[in-house]
């Protein structure tokens, strides 16, 4: 049932939102700079990774590339990586990991996987044509020690003016996060996993 609004209530209304918009327009006016950004997703909640993608999306609707390289997820089929395949060369898909490190259990193997992966990355960097990278997980790789934080730092912050890269994955190093644009930390609340819900396609992958 809708409930009643009074003619005095809709005009005060009314002038509430002349006001915020008139806000709104001023602070969007002011934001003139255009530049490729490096974003972060990181923390302990779901929807680093989807949030990502998402974004990929987004790019791809404006008729863009995207490049994708994921370090540590192994090889197994996805729902976004399906997806995507729609779009064909507009995007090129890199899953470089051999799985989480409790899986390999083997450093060597995690260290050249990761490297291999970053020198994957370094080269998509190089591809004008590409709008968007996306790193899945190179925080995790980071976290690790797989790759040297400093350098990896440096190549993101040396990226040509107009790439927008987004690095996912938990634990984001403190130089990574003072170095990016935007960090959005995923807070966990809730998750069905502690409630004995497996991992579900269409959900986790």
């Amino acid at each position: 049932m809708t409930r009643e609004i009074s003619d005095s209530e809709a005009a005060r209304h009314r002038e509430k939102m002349v006001n915020r918009k008139s806000v709104q327009d001023a602070e969007v006016a002011e934001k003139t700079i255009e530049k490729g950004l490096l974003m972060v997703n990181t923390g302990p909640g779901k929807g680093k990774s989807t949030a990502a993608f998402g974004l990929a999306l987004r790019m791809l609707g404006t008729g863009r590339r995207v490049g994708i390289v994921q370090f540590i997820k192994g090889a197994w089929s996805t729902g976004e990586q399906q997806a995507l395949t729609i779009f064909g060369d507009r995007v090129e898909w890199r899953t470089m990991g051999e799985g989480f490190t409790w899986d390999t259990q083997d450093l060597k193997r995690d260290v050249a996987a990761a490297t291999k992966a970053w020198d994957e990355a370094k080269m998509l960097m190089t591809d004008e044509t590409i709008g968007l990278l996306v790193l899945d997980e190179l925080n995790i790789a980071l976290r690790y020690d797989y790759l040297d934080l400093t350098e990896v730092v440096a190549t993101l912050q040396s990226r040509r003016p107009d790439l927008h890269i987004i690095v996912t994955g938990r634990n984001a190093k403190p130089p990574l996060i003072e170095a990016a644009d935007m960090v959005t930390e995923m807070t966990l609340v809730k998750h069905h996993f502690k409630a004995g819900v497996k991992a579900q396609s269409g959900i986790e992958y």
